[in-house]
């Protein structure tokens, strides 16, 4: 299991379109890929789970990264998130 945090610079949050972007980035993954906001938890693949996290600028969040591939998942994902969020 790799586990990483990221405070969203977004001055508009994660709103869709990074969301829908995350869920693109997380697809070609096997590992499962969980988001934990201060507002709750969602797993990365369902767009509608993250929206519901109404993460907003300053809040930090933790992503967990579990499976075959999660040395992989977790740098690219620190690395999507960093530049979209």
């Amino acid at each position: 299991m790799k586990e990483f945090k990221h405070v969203i610079a977004d001055p508009l949050g994660m709103h869709a379109r990074p969301a829908g972007m995350l869920v693109k980035a997380v697809a070609p993954f096997a590992s499962k890929v969980t988001i934990e906001a201060p507002t709750g938890k969602a797993d990365a693949r369902r767009l509608m789970a993250l929206m519901k996290l109404a993460a907003k600028q300053g809040m930090e969040l933790t992503v967990t990264v579990e499976g075959a591939d999660e040395e992989t998942a977790a740098a690219e994902l620190q690395a999507f998130l960093a530049a979209n969020l």
